[in-house]
């Protein structure tokens, strides 16, 4: 059997279905393979970015190891800022990039490139096998760490020649097991004493609560305690909880920000955050400040970065959260019973304004109400966190904290393969179309039914409002040429609607373009003026301006 193929075969065993990336000489033996595997489906790309982001997100929705793959040289450095982003979600993705023979190395090969060491600061582990007797037991070990512990993503390159080499006497192993992180009970117990001993304070969610949000809306009904949450954490508590005060941080709310700022609770609980620069709003030293700070996590690194922790709980959050609930309940504390408010109208424009806040709230208001937002990056991003509603859980998937351009379109794609059943929505913009927006091609090749919607403004949105926000003047540079995206879209014989006012948007042309066999493209051309709710994140910046 072929080193390749004894990895295939792993990887089948272990529920992987996918492998996104791009085919190429140096990975040709993997590809070749496939071909006798019917069990595992290449989702072939447009960019290997794209496919980067596309296994992301399936592994996040699927809480399963992902696999992408991409060629020595460029298509590996192409797949590294998918890495990082994996990373910083903690998400288990196998990442497999081809390499020149082992005989050539440093010989200034086609495509040659030392990849192991570049993708080391933005993964858990990475190397290269240089022996096909190696390949399948460096595998397995990177999957293991990909999912124990602190999940996060794994790279191993393989050279060429390693990869057609017959591997005999071979014996697949068993599925690789991931570990958690057990808390430990005397910290659980001393947790709960402490929240007795204070009766008042907030819990500030993050999204690593994404598995365990029926549990900590337990805790929080047990304690009576406001919850907020942090922009990457929007869609996990719904809008009609009680409790649900609003986002802190990035585009966050002002009613949150007055509690953190005025409030008198005694104790921040911080569940399952990293207190990252757009979770604090930069680092607001008021959420801390006079109170018992608890953070819960199942990433050591987290505690005392920029603020100094009381208590910190190291373990996994789902049983963290358990533990807790346990300990409680066992002190006498009883949950609450919430009478759920009256869902909050999601169309709450104001006026009848062609601009992006109504354009969102409208979309939202027709399209079903458990659609998944797969939000990209720009200024339209801001106004999805400050106004469109959490109608159901999960579904908003917003990469604020890295922040890639076109990230957003191939997490649409993961997404949908990871629940098929779930409307997904791809909330873009053109700067981003333009990096990743072939990608929708890629959704009709496969036959996924997404919808792509653009907001085509041409110019880089974010970048004109900071810099008219901070310097009082923006550059030339930052507009686009005007490109008519329905059209790109129609070339490539997608279903398209282009809106130029915010009477184009109703039931039954959005009907229309979610109930296909395919993705379509809903190209809303609107340059908007008004100032996104964005502005403590310009404040920030202009500080280093002074």
């Amino acid at each position: 059997m072929k080193a390749a193929r004894t990895v295939l075969e792993y990887l089948k065993n272990s529920g992987v279905q996918y492998i996104f990336g791009i085919p190429a000489g140096s990975v040709n033996a993997f590809f070749d393979e496939l071909n006798d595997m019917s069990e595992l489906t290449p989702i072939v790309t447009k960019h290997e970015g794209a496919a980067s982001y596309m296994a992301a997100a399936y592994a996040k929705y699927t809480n399963h190891l992902s696999v992408c793959i991409g060629c020595s040289g460029p298509g590996g450095t192409n797949l590294v800022t998918g890495a990082a982003n994996a990373m910083r979600e903690h998400l288990p993705v196998l990442f497999l990039t081809g390499a020149v023979p082992v005989n050539t190395i440093g010989l200034n090969a086609s495509q040659e490139l030392d990849a192991e060491p570049i993708f080391r600061p933005v993964t858990k582990y990475s190397v290269t096998v240089k022996e096909s007797k190696d390949l399948l037991t460096e595998i397995v070990k990177a999957s293991e760490i990909a999912l124990s512990g602190v999940p996060g993503p794994v790279h191993i390159a393989i050279p060429i020649d390693v990869q057609h080499e017959t591997v005999p006497n071979v014996e697949i192993p068993a599925p690789p097991k991931g570990t958690a992180i057990v808390p430990e009970l005397d910290t659980i117990k001393r947790v709960a004493e402490e929240l007795l001993a204070r009766r008042s304070g907030y819990i500030l969610v993050g999204q690593g609560v994404r598995n365990s949000v029926e549990q900590l809306l337990e805790l929080a009904e047990i304690l009576n305690w406001p919850i907020i949450t942090t922009p990457q954490a929007k869609g996990y508590i719904p809008e009609d909880h009680p409790l649900l005060v609003g986002v802190f941080g990035f585009a966050g709310h002002e009613a949150a920000s007055q509690l953190i700022a005025d409030g008198d609770g005694q104790v921040l609980f911080i569940v399952g955050s990293s207190l990252g620069e757009t979770a604090t709003n930069n680092y607001n030293l008021n959420l801390t400040k006079n109170r018992f700070s608890i953070q819960m996590d199942f990433d050591q690194s987290v505690f005392n970065r920029k603020y100094e922790i009381d208590l910190p709980v190291l373990g996994d959050i789902h049983s963290s959260l358990l533990l807790l609930i346990e300990e409680l309940r066992a002190k006498g504390l009883a949950r609450t019973s919430y009478e759920v408010i009256e869902t909050k109208e999601i169309y709450e424009a104001d006026t009848g304004e062609y601009n992006t806040k109504n354009v969102l709230l409208t979309i939202q208001k027709y399209l079903p109400a458990s659609t998944r937002y797969a939000i990209d990056i720009g200024e339209f991003m801001s106004y999805v966190i400050h106004h469109m509603k959490v109608v159901d859980y999960d579904t908003f998937n917003i990469n604020v904290h890295f922040g890639a351009m076109g990230s957003g379109i191939g997490s649409a794609i993961g997404s949908k393969l990871a629940e098929p059943e779930r409307p997904v929505a791809c909330i873009t913009g053109d700067g981003c179309f333009f990096m990743h927006g072939m990608e929708i091609l890629t959704a009709k090749e496969y036959n996924l039914p997404i919808l792509f919607i653009v907001m085509n403004n041409a110019r880089l949105g974010m970048v004109y409002h900071g810099h008219a926000l901070q310097f009082k003047r923006t550059h030339p540079s930052f507009e686009q040429h005007p490109t008519n995206i329905s059209a790109m879209a129609s070339a490539m014989d997608i279903p398209s609607f282009q809106v130029t006012e915010l009477q184009d948007l109703n039931q039954d042309m959005l009907h229309n373009l979610i109930n296909l066999k395919g993705p379509a493209v809903l190209e809303v051309v609107l340059t908007d003026n008004n100032t996104p709710p964005m502005g403590d994140r310009v404040k920030f910046l202009s500080s280093f301006g002074k």
